[in-house]
């Protein structure tokens, strides 16, 4: 079979109706299964797979996971967010709170009381009537006991506390102070205070 030649520019009456020559278009740059003609004006078939235009987007390369690829605006790159996996944290003050780190989360991850606290929340801790967290309380106040005391002033300050076996002193009797008046024998009175 003689070779083709294909006719890749017409002019009629002096004027160009057609021109291929300066054509640029190769199979790779023209989409896959697109036809069109080639500078030779030769039919040519697409073969490029680029998906789109990329020159428009707006992917940052830490938005893109770390160590994968991807295009925007005509380049190729390269993810730095960190991939984070299942992130875990814990809560142990009442105004505590847990920072999530920056990066990927696979979604498994949970942040929660700590077991220390979980503990402590459980009803007989709990005033009766109040719910907190779910659990609702049933403390209404333990049984205490009260002492009564009296006490002998001294000379130094001193500290008044309920005995052992005691939770609050109920009431404190302070004892007054002592005064003795007697005659000496020189003729006076000796007070005697304490």
């Amino acid at each position: 079979m003689a070779d083709v030649k294909y006719k890749n520019k017409v002019v009629y009456d002096g004027e160009v109706l057609i021109d291929l020559t300066a054509d640029t278009v190769t199979p790779d740059k023209l989409a896959s299964g697109i036809t069109a003609h080639d500078k030779s004006g030769a039919p040519v078939t697409g073969t490029s797979t680029k998906d789109s235009d990329t020159s428009n987007d707006t992917a940052a390369v830490a938005e893109i996971l770390k160590g994968k690829t991807a295009h925007a605006r005509g380049v190729q790159l390269v993810g730095t967010m960190p991939n984070n996996g299942a992130v875990t944290g814990t809560i142990s003050t009442k105004a505590g709170s847990y920072t999530i780190p920056q990066g990927y989360h696979d979604g498994s991850g949970k942040v929660a009381i700590s077991t220390t606290e979980q503990g402590k929340i459980v009803a007989g801790n709990i005033k009766s009537g109040v719910s907190i967290l779910g659990v609702t309380g049933t403390y209404s106040g333990a049984s205490i006991k009260a002492q009564t005391k009296t006490v002998t002033p001294k000379a130094t300050a001193q500290t008044v506390q309920p005995d052992s076996g005691y939770d609050y002193l109920s009431a404190v009797t302070v004892e007054k102070i002592p005064y003795v008046e007697a005659e000496n024998a020189a003729g006076g009175i000796t007070v005697t205070i304490g």
